[in-house]
Parts: structure tokens; C-alpha cells; sequence
């Protein structure tokens, strides 16, 4: 039996992978069969562990190294993956989902790329105290903003709202029409708050990136948007393809950082020369 309890043992209890298996840079679905989509567009991928939720596959995008692993829903079982993960070397997280969206000025179908993430899941609260902000690492912003760029797609870059509830959390209601004290209006603050969408696991990557010196992203398909009404299921290359080029363009910013000898990527340095 492996022991859950020792960091250092190699194989990962959850994960079912060892440091052999895995790129620095990793990607994370919640979906397991969101996998596919991601790994269908890279050079070419290998699935080295599946798990529980917990699919991870590892190959090229552009010839730089990249791996994927789905996280399932919601802070508690994509914590797992990212103190696993982190454990046999990887440096660089991608959250890559879908979302709900607050304003009626974002489409089904944009991308929203979290700048930050208002913790009101459980799960973090559980590393830091509750007043320690969940900031997406400004590296990977840019390198989603560059390659929504490139790729043509309509973006757009703010504070997201992670919640540990799809339904009464996220102001639905529940079963029987079940509603909580106090809700009807989180929407509508979140909308005055300027909080661009709601999804469940970007507060604990964040947040835990953000304590363990860890570099983390979120890039979400907008669904549905809670404004409208309207609803759409089902693309989920946007996201996918704009995390997998992000990767590599990380890949190169990182590249141009240590031929200059600088720590952070900066406005100064250019991809361009790499």
C-alpha cells in the first residue's frame, strides 16, 4: 500500500503518477473526458495515470512539454491534484474550464481569464486565513492574454467567484425549489462588484500556487450567462487551445528571462527575441 501520508514517496497516492510522468507546466480540466480535447491538439500525448478523477496525460504542444491532469469538481479534489502535482515538480498551473458569466456585455462562448478570485469556496480556507488573497500569477495572465490574442478569440481578463455550491452557492435553487436565507441577489452584486464569472476551483488554485511559490492560471469557456439566461453546452477547444499555446508561450518567456539573467518577465523583455 502506498503511504498518503509521505510526501516524498513517488508514486502520488491519488494520482497513481511519478515525476517521470509529468511536464513542469501542467493543465487542469475538472472533466477526466476533457483530456481528449486537450491532448487531440498537441503534437502528441501519452495518458500515464487514471484514477478516480484524476486523469493525467503528458506530451508536446509546439515541442514544449506540457502535461494534463483533470482535477474533478470543485477546492477539495483539486487541491489533491495540485499538492500532488507539486510533489513530483510541477512549477505551473492552468485551470482550464468553463464558467458561468455575470455580465450581459460577455457572449456564450467568450473567454474569461481570471486576474484574481473571490474565495467563497471552503477549501483554502482550510491552507490560509480567510483575509489572504487568491491572485492569479501575472506571467500566466499574460501569456492567456497573448494567445486569445493570437488565436483571434474574444477574451476577456477580471476576478472571478469560486463557489463550492453548482446550485444554491451560485444562487440557483435547490431541490423543490429549495432556497437558502438570504439569496436572490448575489448575481446582481457580484454584476455591481464588476466580478466577471462564476466556476468552482480557480480560489484554491490560486491560493495555494500563491502559498507554495507556484505559478497558476485560470482560462474558462463561458457556458451560460446569469444575466441573459442563455445557455450553451459543449466547446471546449477555445479554452483548451488557448492554455495549451499560453504554455508555450510561458515556455518561451522563460527562456528570454534566463538568457538576460532577470528573475520575472517584465514589459522590457520580448518573446519576439527568443
Amino acid at each position: 500500500m502506498k503511504n498518503s501520508e509521505d510526501p516524498s514517496d513517488d508514486e502520488q497516492y491519488h494520482l497513481e503518477i511519478t515525476a517521470d510522468d509529468i511536464a513542469e507546466t501542467v493543465l487542469l480540466p475538472g472533466n477526466p473526458g476533457r483530456v481528449e480535447t486537450i491532448t487531440e491538439m498537441w503534437d502528441q500525448s501519452t495518458v500515464r495515470g487514471d484514477h478516480r478523477e484524476f486523469r493525467t496525460a503528458t506530451g508536446t504542444y509546439q515541442e514544449t512539454p506540457i502535461s494534463v491532469t483533470s482535477t474533478g469538481i470543485g477546492g477539495p479534489s483539486a487541491a489533491i491534484a495540485v499538492e500532488e502535482l507539486a510533489r513530483i515538480g510541477a512549477e505551473t498551473f492552468i485551470r482550464v474550464g468553463s464558467c458561468g458569466a455575470l455580465s450581459a456585455d460577455v457572449a456564450v462562448g467568450d473567454l474569461i481569464i481570471s486576474s484574481g478570485a473571490i474565495r467563497q469556496e471552503g477549501t483554502s480556507s482550510e491552507y490560509v486565513r480567510d483575509d489572504y488573497p487568491a491572485v492569479a500569477d501575472y506571467e500566466v495572465v499574460s501569456a492567456l492574454t497573448a494567445a486569445a490574442e493570437q488565436l483571434g478569440y474574444d477574451y476577456h481578463v477580471g476576478m472571478t467567484l469560486s463557489t463550492d455550491s453548482f446550485y444554491p452557492g451560485q444562487d440557483r435553487m435547490g431541490f423543490n425549489e429549495y432556497t437558502p436565507p438570504g439569496s436572490g441577489s448575489l448575481i446582481s452584486d457580484l454584476n455591481e462588484m464588476n466580478v466577471m464569472n462564476i466556476e468552482m476551483e480557480a480560489a484554491t488554485l490560486l491560493t495555494i500556487a500563491s502559498l507554495y511559490q507556484l505559478r497558476a492560471g485560470a482560462v474558462c469557456t463561458v457556458y451560460a450567462n446569469r444575466e441573459t439566461g442563455e445557455f450553451q453546452s459543449g466547446d471546449d477547444t477555445k479554452a483548451a487551445e488557448t492554455a495549451s499555446l499560453g504554455s508555450h508561450l510561458l515556455a518561451k518567456m522563460d527562456a528570454v528571462k534566463h538568457s538576460v539573467g532577470a528573475d520575472r518577465w517584465h514589459a522590457g523583455l520580448s518573446i519576439e527575441s527568443e
